[in-house]
């Protein structure tokens, strides 16, 4: 463990050493997020997923760095140009950047300017003029190196050798790259501008045809999306800093006096500036800006996937579930309380009078048949029609309808997931036992499809793909873990989620479940093949058997903990069961008595907390949701309406809201609350129910724009109040229906 990087890692996020190094110990001891922050309060004092994921990333990008410095080291003692003062500095930078700007000048490079006027023996005249004696005249200087058989013709073709290599060097000068980047970052502007001829292919881009701002300042969706303009060939992008000012500091740096010799070097300074550094900042820059503009965006995928995630799971109910269509028809399943496919059909709402009749009789037999409790439709192509066709049909019993976002669907109907589960179904089918699924527990079901396609994000093809990925995976693992995992009815797919186990695993318990039957308790999964003790306890506190011999089996209770619980019950006479059961006996229990070396109160408290709701679900109460009547599509929605709608992504400008056309209306961020809004997360959350106000509807783009303020405050709409920043802004993500917002921009 580098104590150094403990001590680093403390200061920057605040926290003790102790904190760190305990939290770096278990990492490294292969504990993860989920346990450590859950079940080893005591000794990372209480750090919770957050805490626990930032050291662990900090700790990642500084084993980069030395990394990075071992083969920077090895190669300069390789190549015998490692001096002490040299190591002593590379020993000491604290970022990549300081790291590289030291290397660069040892650094094994192409044949450049500077390699060939020093191949030409010009180095010795361009340190003479680089020292700037006032008694030393350039030009007379340059006579003794001219030399027709090295390539040097005249005086001039010597100067300019010599301009060549202190260019170099002053490219080269550790300060000057440092003073020049911080010039970038603060003062440099971000511009974009079209290639000439591609305006009209480009006209997607057109907001960023001749656009600029400051590049510190400049959001994420904006940055991505000139990078992409970029990358398909539509626009170019620069970054350029006050040239003057950057002069300036040049000189300061370098230049003394006014000598010839000075005047000789402040041309190189000019060349150099150019030439080398000002595009190697630009580079850099834009690096640099490229990975916060992907934080960003990643961070905001992962706050849309932790809410769609845990959205509220309608829980165990007999589903019938339809996935929407016009002339292929609907396809119907009907799955029992356990997600199974009992059964599966055909309607034909949509394509003639008859033939739906004849099929709404035949849908309320089915829905009879399998003691159907709730009907779920997918909200895609036909589905509010499918919607009123439905609620149309005489049921024997009030069968609630929800609507159900699909994205995803599709794309876990052809999966490898689909075709292992059902494989003798066509993708109607398994598309239409997702939607089903997705209601009864969105989280079991959508950790089957891949984040990327679910639909809520911004940007995600064009980020940082294993940083996204990394963040992701965080998401999924801490909601899994978060909710807690029935061992004997979750899909592999969901088990690999849990903490300490993998796909592996996770598939080696389903083996086991499907060959001996279902666990009877935690202990048991021992049992299975490769799951030792220290996958069991990673993931046991996390894994839940209901019905067990032993109560706290069905609870977030870690098994090494059970010795406590039955203490305690011990104490007050009475059975663990009671003492989940009875409020009142937990009232008596003291927990400092059961204080120990490991067991401290934060520990305790869990306990207690979990004793009165063994195995909770922090998922919020389902509620079912219905659109307004009549709002069927685009052409039924007018200014001034007030509807109900489903937030389905919310991005860094504002979020978008499903109110039932089969295009999503945009809430822009300065009409998301009556108060200022710097991060729309602050207001709303994926899969939140809200209610809108129409502020304008464009039938020719497609666009609705919407408002969540007080009916009384709402402005126009910021796509054309608020001018060109605010339609650049709509170009910058794509949802399920957002195709308005963001034309061929996906």
């Amino acid at each position: 463990m580098n104590q150094a990087h403990i001590a680093r890692i403390a200061s920057e996020l605040s926290l003790r050493p102790g904190q760190v190094a305990a939290t770096a110990g278990l990492l490294e001891e292969g504990s993860t997020v989920p346990f450590i922050s859950r079940y080893r309060k005591e000794a990372t004092g209480s750090l919770d997923e957050v805490a626990v994921t930032a050291i662990r990333d900090r700790l990642g990008q500084l084993k980069d760095l030395d990394d990075r410095r071992d083969a920077i080291l090895k190669s300069l003692t390789e190549r015998g140009l490692l001096t002490e003062e040299l190591n002593k500095d590379i020993l000491a930078a604290e970022t990549m950047a300081s790291l590289e700007d030291l290397y660069l000048p040892y650094k094994p490079k192409r044949r450049t300017r500077a390699t060939i006027a020093r191949e030409k023996g010009l180095e010795p005249l361009a340190q003479l003029i680089y020292a700037q004696d006032p008694a030393v005249d350039p030009a007379a200087e340059a006579q003794a190196f001219v030399n027709a058989e090295k390539g040097v013709e005249s005086v001039e073709d010597a100067l300019a050798g010599a301009r060549d290599i202190i260019a170099e060097w002053i490219n080269e000068d550790q300060q000057a790259r440092a003073q020049m980047r911080a010039l970038f970052n603060t003062k440099g502007l971000l511009k974009s501008q079209v290639i000439t001829g591609k305006e009209e292919e480009g006209r997607k881009y057109e907001d960023y045809f001749e656009w600029e701002e400051p590049v510190a300042k400049a959001p994420s969706h904006r940055i991505l999306a000139m990078r992409r303009g970029r990358r398909e060939g539509f626009l170019r992008l620069q970054v350029v800093a006050p040239e003057e000012q950057a002069h300036r500091i040049l000189e300061g740096l370098f230049v003394e006096g006014h000598s010839k010799s000075s005047a000789v070097v402040t041309e190189a300074l000019a060349d150099s500036y150019k030439r080398l550094l000002a595009p190697s900042m630009e580079t850099e820059i834009l690096a640099s800006a490229k990975m916060r503009a992907d934080q960003e965006a990643i961070r905001v995928f992962a706050e849309n996937l932790r809410q769609l995630l845990l959205a509220s799971p309608l829980g165990r109910k007999n589903v019938l579930a339809i996935d929407p269509g016009f002339r292929t028809g609907c396809k119907v399943v009907c799955l029992d309380r356990q997600g199974q496919l009992k059964h599966s059909d055909v309607i034909y709402p949509h394509t003639g009078d008859a033939r739906a009749a004849a099929d709404a009789a035949r849908f309320a037999a089915l829905c009879e048949k399998f003691d159907i409790e709730v009907i779920a439709i997918g909200n895609g192509t036909a589905g509010r029609e499918t919607e009123a066709y439905v609620r149309n049909i005489p049921l024997a019993r009030n069968t609630p309808v929800v609507m159900v976002n699909e994205s995803g669907a599709s794309v876990y109907s052809a999966s490898d997931v689909a075709r292992e589960e059902f494989p003798d179904e066509d993708l109607t089918v398994r598309g239409a036992v997702s939607i089903g699924r997705r209601l009864m527990d969105p989280l079991a079901e959508l950790v089957k499809i891949d984040p990327k396609s679910i639909g809520v994000g911004q940007y995600q093809h064009d980020v940082d793909q294993p940083l996204l990925k990394q963040g992701l995976d965080d998401v999924v693992v801490s909601c899994v873990n978060n909710v807690g995992v029935e061992v004997n009815t979750a899909s592999k797919q969901l088990l690999q989620y849990v903490s300490g186990l993998g796909p592996q695993l996770a598939q080696n318990i389903v083996s086991f479940r499907n060959e001996n039957g279902p666990f009877d308790s935690r202990k048991a999964l021992k049992k299975v093949p490769r799951l030792g003790e220290k996958a069991f306890e990673q993931a046991a506190g996390f894994l839940r058997i209901r019905d067990a011999a032993n109560p706290l089996d069905a609870s977030a209770v870690h098994p090494e903990s059970y010795g406590v619980v039955d203490a305690m019950a011990s104490n007050l006479g009475c059975s663990v069961a009671t003492l989940m059961k009875d409020a009142a006996l937990r009232t008596k229990i003291r927990l400092q008595d059961y204080v120990t070396e490991t067991v401290g109160l934060p520990t305790l408290n869990d306990i207690m907390q979990e004793l009165t709701k063994p195995g909770r679900d922090p998922r919020r109460q389902f509620e079912i949701f219905r659109f307004a009547e009549g709002i069927n599509k685009i052409e039924d929605v007018q200014a001034g309406m007030r509807l109900p709608g489903i937030v389905t992504n919310v991005t860094a400008f504002g979020a978008f809201v499903d109110i039932g056309v089969h295009q999503d209306g945009l809430v822009h961020i300065s009409q998301l609350a009556d108060r200022f809004v710097k991060d729309p997360n602050e207001v709303v959350k994926v899969q939140q129910q809200v209610m809108v106000t129409v502020l304008e509807v464009d039938l020719v783009k497609q666009r609705i724009s919407l408002s969540m303020k007080d009916p009384s405050k709402a402005a126009r709409s910021p796509a054309r109040g608020d001018g060109r920043k605010a339609r650049a802004e709509h170009t910058s993500s794509r949802g399920r229906t957002n195709e308005g917002w963001f034309p061929n921009i996906g």
